[in-house]
C-alpha cells in the first residue's frame, strides 16, 4: 500500500542521496547486495535480543531497497533481471529477520512465540509466491494490506520499541488477509477472462 501510494515520486531524491553516499556509477546490483547483509545483520542482532540495533539496521536495510530501485529507474538501467534479483533477495532477507526472532524464543524455549512467527514467515512467503502466481494469468496483481514495506515498518517498530509480540500478531494476521485478497482477486478476475472466452 505504501509503495503504491508513493509510486515513484521520490526516485530523483533517493538516486541522488544514493549517488552521493556511494558514487555516481553505483551499480544497483550492489545496492541490492548490500541490504541484504544488512539484513542478515540486523537477523543476527534480533536472534541474540538485541532488538534496538536490529531494528534500526532493519531500517537500513529498508533504505537500500528503496536506493536500489530509485537508481535503476533514474539511470535507466530498470532490467528484468535486476527486478527477479531484487524479488528473491528480498526473500532471503525476509526469511534471515524472521529466523533470527526465530532463534530469539528458541533461546528463551518460548514455543508459542515460535510457531507465531513460523506463521507469519509463512505469510511474508506466500505474499509474493502469489502475485508471481497470479501474474502468469493477470497483468498485475499488487493487491492486499500487507506488501513488503508495511511487514518491514512494523518487524522495525516492534523491535526498537521492544513490541515485538504485538508486531508478530498484527503480521501473522494481516499477512495471510493479503493472500486471501489476492486469492480472491485472482478468483474474480479468471471468472471475468474465462466467461470472455466462452462468449466469443
Amino acid at each position: 500500500m505504501i509503495s503504491e501510494k508513493l509510486g515513484h515520486r521520490l526516485d530523483n531524491v533517493l538516486s541522488r542521496i544514493a549517488q552521493t553516499l556511494f558514487g555516481k556509477k553505483i551499480n544497483p546490483h550492489f545496492l541490492t547486495i548490500a541490504g541484504l547483509f544488512i539484513n542478515i545483520g540486523a537477523g543476527f542482532y534480533l536472534g541474540m535480543g538485541h532488538w534496538i540495533t536490529g531494528g534500526c539496521l532493519i531500517c537500513l536495510g529498508g533504505f537500500f531497497d528503496i536506493f536500489d530501485g530509485a537508481v535503476a529507474r533514474v539511470s535507466n538501467r530498470v532490467t528484468k533481471f535486476g527486478g527477479f534479483l531484487d524479488s528473491v533477495i528480498d526473500r532471503y532477507s525476509d526469511t534471515f529477520l524472521l529466523s533470527g526472532i526465530i532463534w530469539y524464543y528458541i533461546r528463551h524455549e518460548a514455543l508459542g512465540y515460535i510457531f507465531l512467527t513460523l506463521i507469519v514467515l509463512m505469510g511474508s512467503l506466500l505474499i509474493p509466491y502469489s502475485r508471481a502466481k497470479a501474474e502468469i494469468f493477470l497483468r498485475q496483481c499488487n493487491i492486499g494490506l500487507m506488501e513488503r514495506a508495511e511487514r518491514m515498518i512494523l518487524l522495525a517498530l516492534g523491535s526498537i520499541f521492544n513490541i515485538m509480540p504485538v508486531a508478530l500478531w498484527v503480521l501473522a494476521v494481516f499477512t495471510h488477509v493479503t493472500v486471501i485478497q489476492r486469492i480472491y482477486y485472482t478468483w474474480k478476475e479468471m471468472q471475468k477472462i474465462e466467461g470472455q472466452t466462452v462468449t466469443q
